[in-house]
């Protein structure tokens, strides 16, 4: 499928904390449809879901009735580089399958938006249109993610480190939303990107 068969994909991404989930509806308020990966992971693990069977298959006991459960998932696969790579060759392709449906369903919208955690780190940067990355100063990001129930600073510090810096996000970005400022101006923000794009592809 060609760029001109499809919508534009604008890819949002953003750091632990940053008000990525905040600024992805911001965009579903202005009818820009949304891709969520992390759903996508979550509907795909849950009950029922398509990769629950495998996913025992690969790491016994860590699916229930309730679908996998994440705690036991995590650690089968933590500081274990080779499981963890078993368990991506499932997912990935399967979301991707699920993100193809995504764009042949909204193939005659001007744009679409692809949620996407670790758009950088795991190469999520190919196939989109547009990087817009969603940021904040430090003090806001620690101050969101330390409320956040059973966080702790460690914890914190090792999803930091596992993550592309903010300052590096922000430089391989094609738009911004600082999400430090009050709500109704990073709603601004979004609905003039919104404008913006939507203007330059008419």
């Amino acid at each position: 499928m060609t760029a001109r068969e499809r919508p534009y994909i604008i890819g949002l991404t953003g750091s632990i904390g940053m008000g990525k989930s905040t600024v992805a509806q911001m965009f579903v308020d202005e009818e820009v449809p949304l891709f969520d990966a992390d759903a996508a992971v979550h509907q795909l693990q849950g009950p029922g879901g398509a990769l629950v069977e495998a996913i025992e298959g690969l790491f016994p006991g860590s699916t229930s009735s309730e679908g996998v459960d994440r705690q036991k998932l995590g650690a089968a696969v933590l500081g274990n580089p080779e499981a963890l790579q078993q368990l991506e060759r499932l997912i990935h392709p399967a979301v991707g399958e699920m993100r193809l449906a995504f764009i042949e369903k909204h193939r005659d919208r001007p744009m679409i938006l692809f949620d996407i955690p670790l758009l950088f780190e795991k190469s999520g940067a190919e196939g989109v249109d547009h990087i817009v990355v969603v940021s904040a100063g430090d003090h806001d990001q620690r101050a969101r993610v330390l409320a956040r129930p059973g966080m702790t600073e460690e914890r914190f510090e090792q999803i930091k480190a596992l993550q592309m810096p903010d300052a590096e996000k922000r430089k391989r970005a094609d738009s911004v939303i600082d999400t430090s400022l009050p709500h109704a101006e990073t709603r601004r923000q979004v609905q003039k990107l919104v404008q913006k794009l939507k203007a330059s592809l008419a």
